[in-house]
């Protein structure tokens, strides 16, 4: 039973990975400014959370209706990490090795980006200056940044499936 749902969340896993990707190289074909909308990364969460709490879901069904919180979280979370790394190798192919330049272009938006949000929200010039100074210094669609954001967003869908196993396990109290 183990095995079968490690398998099944890894399947889930690689389907995401494979919308994930798509996800990427079709934005990157039509249209780079939307890598940039906050909207974008709100629907990407709640694809990669619907997977994990499917996975969670289907080896609850395996159980026959019942699992453990460890269980759970231990199927979302494969998912999640099967997924999100899929999508982020797509993502390191396409900007550090096949188009550098959209990596390059994407950054200066944000800058632009950055700088906008802090003017609307009245920030000292100073401050705007010295923060886009700062991020200026940064690439973020390197290698390693993407790798570091890969850590981060597993570490921040890891609470999310902490609170996904919360709500879908089910003990059996008949056995005990």
């Amino acid at each position: 039973m183990e095995s079968t749902n490690k398998s099944n969340s890894i399947n889930l896993g690689l389907y995401l990975g494979g919308i994930l990707s798509l996800i990427v190289v079709l934005i990157y074909a039509v249209n780079l400014d939307l890598f940039i909308e906050w909207w974008l990364g709100i629907l990407l969460f709640v694809l990669v959370v619907a997977y994990g709490v499917v996975a969670a879901n289907k080896a609850k069904k395996n159980g026959g209706g019942f699992i453990s919180f460890k269980g759970a979280f231990i199927q979302y979370f494969i998912t999640i990490a099967v997924g999100t790394f899929i999508g982020t190798i797509v993502s390191v192919a396409i900007f550090a090795v096949i188009d550098p330049d959209a990596a390059t272009y994407l950054n200066e938006q944000i800058l632009i980006l950055s700088k906008t949000t802090m003017e609307r929200f009245g920030a000292p010039q100073e401050v705007i200056t010295t923060a886009l100074e700062e991020a200026s210094k940064k690439d973020n669609f390197s290698i390693g940044m993407q790798l570091q954001s890969y850590v981060f967003r597993l570490a921040f869908y890891a609470i999310v499936g902490l609170i996904v196993a919360l709500i879908v396990k089910k003990t059996n109290t008949s056995e005990a």
